[in-house]
């Protein structure tokens, strides 16, 4: 049976049907695959691969043919979910027509059906621009990682009155710029509530609290497969790293004392042929 799949409306009216959307990263063929049958709503191919894939210490070093190779190859796997491509850094802060070029990549070669940027008002121009050319975006506010060195770090971002009214203006300026959605990260949970209780399009939270209209996590974080750092926001699923290692100690282990391969996994051949080859070599 053919699988529906997602668009840009379908996602937009579950701020008002319900039910809450599910968001998750994948970076590859099989991951994608599986999160797809799982009946995720979008899956983000998210520049968080620079840590969890290539072992940066952040998302800045992530370069356009590093999100075009992985959207890809996510792409192939997809039959159902919205795929969002993370616009890397550099890729749409210098000129609206370099973003709009390079956000026409992600969708042409790349196969994403929407880009996400990072930033607020003074990023709402270029989220516009890229909306005119007939792109769809998705915003991005709060603990945005790209930028977080001028946030003080990975730590919640409006705790204060000050702070938070200038997240909801980056909230509403994303709105005005034309997103169908805005992810808001790592702010406190009341914020997020008003934030979503005032914008018409779908909020997707990550460490946002319950009462966004969907939430994201990255893969690797909840299916404990990547041991650096765990933010307090995610909830582990599984420890599938702790599995993956015991299974490939045993391996190890197997190998060494020559008990793997054993007979089921090998081929055989005839004992004449084995026997020719024998004499022709002595």
């Amino acid at each position: 049976m053919q699988v529906k799949k997602l668009t840009i409306p379908d996602i937009v009216r579950r701020k008002q049907d319900g039910p809450p959307i599910s968001s998750l990263t994948a970076y590859d063929y099989p991951w994608a695959k599986l999160i797809d049958q799982a009946g995720t709503d979008i899956i983000l191919v998210g520049d968080s691969l620079g840590m969890v894939i290539l072992g940066y210490n952040g998302t800045v070093a992530v370069t356009m043919e590093d999100m075009l190779h992985h959207s890809k190859a996510v792409a192939r796997a997809v039959e159902r979910a919205l795929i969002v491509t993370d616009m890397p850094f550099g890729s749409y802060n210098c000129s609206h027509s370099e973003a709009i070029t390079n956000a026409n990549r992600l969708l042409k070669e790349g196969g994403a059906d929407a880009v996400k940027l990072e930033g607020g008002t003074e990023m709402a121009k270029v989220a516009a621009a890229i909306v005119k050319a007939g792109i769809p975006v998705q915003g991005h506010v709060g603990l945005t990682p790209q930028t977080a060195t001028n946030l003080g770090g990975f730590r919640v971002q409006g705790r204060d009155a000050r702070a938070a009214q200038k997240l909801f203006e980056d909230a509403r300026a994303m709105e005005d710029a034309g997103c169908f959605s805005v992810v808001l990260e790592a702010i406190p949970a009341p914020l997020a509530a008003h934030i979503t209780k005032n914008l018409s399009i779908p909020t997707i939270g990550i460490g946002a609290g319950p009462d966004c209209d969907g939430q994201v996590l990255v893969m690797h974080d909840l299916l404990g497969l990547y041991e650096r750092f765990t933010p307090k926001f995610v909830k582990q699923y599984a420890k599938l790293g702790e599995s993956a290692l015991q299974a490939i100690k045993a391996y190890n282990d197997e190998v060494a004392c020559r008990s793997f391969p054993a007979a089921e996994h090998s081929f055989s051949m005839k004992e004449e042929e084995l026997h020719q080859l024998i004499e022709k070599t002595r």
